[in-house]
């Protein structure tokens, strides 16, 4: 028997009659001849409000492990409240803590690692045809400590479940239809896609689209585990991620990623000196921060200007990092720009296709924005433009792209 992994978000699992509809489709696949994993969220912003509490206490590195137990507790209420709802249905089910499953991970609370699943509990349980029910986003460590996986971890316990169970495939339910070409709240004529590649996925993952988390992708991508993005409310085929298919013509272009929330950076009058660049962004790295884009441009005087991009929320932090890396360097100044936005354009057609770039160069000049930044890889070609561009930006290549078109 094939086995199937189900994750269901928070706004899928909202309320008792959103709990029912999720049952139903569980039973539905149940009932098609597949063994079943459900994997859930907690209810509705019910992390949100754990997270409150947590930060009217006060959290700290002293707590971390204490927030653990506290933001865990929402799972919790989530799978007791699904195995309970498919019982009364007439259909065998049984709930799951992380720990229960034994998601073991390292001691890095709140954005713990998964180290390894035991699935013999489990696979008992979907040979004797019950609905194992799991909670997301949790596991515990060597030493019995609750953990929990940080941002997207349900997602992440979906893919690593499916993969250690060597599921037929993962499906991600959430509140929309599948994966856009571009933001559907920016471009009205954004079109859903039927099929993606992994490595796109996660380029759109990285470069700001939050349909599934990044690490969630690169664990489905390292084991090929095919995923399915749909929606919980309406019956579509939804989106299909899985490994290249050489068979097909890709299309130039898939989709649009942007992100609102980064800042830009610079350090001016920088010698252009072996090493400047880690004494730069050493102390960075340091204060655990991650850089993203990285320019650095040579004047005839022999001295440089150092630019880059992080999270907007650690703005002010690298900014205070900063002045004190320029009086240790003896460079001139530090300037930031904390209203960037960034738009990445994916596909991996574009292997195949010259012009890309100078197109999307284009198409940003005619409508008078100014480029910041570029980055490309082999399938991203990514910039930063002022905030105040970006939705004009993103429809002006949706529509110069003709991505709303099928087979764009």
């Amino acid at each position: 028997m094939s086995v199937i992994v189900q994750k269901y978000g928070g706004t899928s699992v909202a309320t008792t009659t959103h709990i029912e509809n999720v049952a139903r489709r569980v039973i539905a696949t149940k009932q098609a001849g597949h063994a079943v994993i459900v994997v859930v969220s907690a209810m509705g912003k019910e992390t949100d409000r754990l997270d409150g509490l947590a930060r009217e206490v006060g959290v700290n590195e002293e707590t971390f492990r204490e927030v653990d137990v506290l933001m865990t507790t929402g799972e919790q209420v989530s799978v007791a409240l699904l195995a309970m709802t498919l019982i009364n249905m007439g259909h065998k089910a049984r709930s799951y803590t992380g720990g229960q499953v034994r998601m073991l991970t390292d001691s890095a609370h709140t954005r713990a690692r998964l180290l390894d699943i035991e699935t013999d509990r489990l696979r008992s349980d979907l040979k004797d045809g019950v609905i194992a029910v799991v909670a997301g986003y949790q596991g515990v460590d060597t030493e019995h400590n609750i953990t929990t996986l940080g941002r997207g971890g349900s997602d992440t316990t979906a893919v690593a479940l499916a993969c250690a169970i060597g599921a037929e495939e993962c499906q991600i339910y959430t509140d929309v239809d599948g994966v856009y070409t571009a933001d559907p709240r920016v471009c009205e004529d954004a079109r859903c896609l039927e099929r993606l590649t992994f490595e796109e996925m996660l380029e759109l993952a990285s470069q700001g689209s939050r349909v599934l988390h990044t690490r969630s992708v690169e664990l489905a991508s390292k084991y090929q585990m095919p995923l399915r993005v749909s929606s919980s409310f309406r019956d579509v085929p939804g989106t299909l991620i899985s490994k290249e298919d050489e068979s097909m013509e890709q299309a130039i272009i898939s989709g649009i990623a942007f992100t609102r929330d980064e800042a830009k950076l610079t350090v001016t009058g920088v010698k252009d000196v072996p090493g400047i660049a880690y004494r730069i962004l050493g102390p960075v790295s340091d204060g655990n921060i991650e850089v993203d884009m990285i320019v650095q441009n040579t004047s005839a005087d022999q001295t440089t200007d150092f630019t880059f991009t992080v999270q907007r929320d650690d703005y002010d932090r690298v900014m205070d990092i900063l002045q004190k890396v320029v009086d240790d360097i003896e460079a001139g100044e530090v300037q930031g720009d904390a209203k960037i936005a960034k738009i990445s354009l994916v596909g991996v057609g574009m292997r195949s296709h010259a012009g890309v770039a100078s197109k999307m160069f284009k198409v940003l000049s005619d409508e008078s924005i100014n480029i910041q930044m570029i980055s490309t890889s082999e399938i991203k070609i990514s910039v930063v433009v002022d905030e105040k561009y970006l939705e004009l930006a993103v429809r002006a290549l949706h529509s110069a792209f003709e991505l709303n078109e099928e087979g764009a």
